[in-house]
């Protein structure tokens, strides 16, 4: 599985990133940098789970004003800020369902379909990418949100434990288990 920059970070963009929430503790008009670097992938999260656009743009502004107004509980544990960011936006959203009866829908980019049939040892061909899309629509939540953090957004064991609060090696079981259902539907 390649690695994708966008979601991993080297240690100086790690430290670069931690001097940006010093800043932004101290003074909230220094929240620029790290809004900036994650809008529009907390905004493609949360979109890919609604059927509104509209209702995905004040989802994600809800993230980013929750982030600003409790950054002074954040605690580095070795992943990217993005990970206690999309912890916000599935709290957000689970809210949204609630409070606005809106829809979870699955909405990904076709090669992210063809890299999880490969994944599943599948020939690439339409056939195969709708079937796929099927079966993802019928999947649970959780299992959708783990295999697209893993699969579609290529994010470490270890960070989508920190996403959905639970241990890296649960996330390896939870995740493997997750594309073991997906397979079954699928064959």
């Amino acid at each position: 599985m390649t690695v994708n920059p966008v979601y991993h970070q080297s240690d100086d963009r790690l430290r670069e990133e931690l001097t940006w929430i010093s800043d932004a503790k101290k003074d909230p008009e220094n929240f620029g940098p790290l809004y900036s670097k994650y809008h529009e992938q907390i905004f493609r999260y949360v979109y890919q789970r609604m059927d509104d656009e509209e209702l995905a743009f004040d989802v994600t502004s809800q993230v980013f004003i929750k982030a600003m107004n409790h950054l002074h509980k954040y605690e580095y544990r070795g992943v990217p800020f993005s990970s206690w960011l999309y912890r916000i936006a599935k709290s957000e959203l689970y809210q949204a369902f609630r409070d606005r009866k809106a829809r979870r829908t699955v909405n990904v980019a076709s090669m992210s379909l063809f890299e999880m049939i490969e994944e599943m040892e599948e020939d690439d061909n339409t056939e195969n990418k709708t079937k796929l899309f099927k079966c993802l629509a019928l999947l649970k939540e959780k299992d959708l949100q783990l295999i697209e953090l893993r699969y579609f957004e290529k994010r470490s064991y270890r960070e989508i434990g920190e996403i959905l609060e639970i241990t890296e090696n649960n996330a390896k079981v939870r995740t493997f288990r997750a594309l073991e259902r997906l397979k079954k539907q699928f064959l």
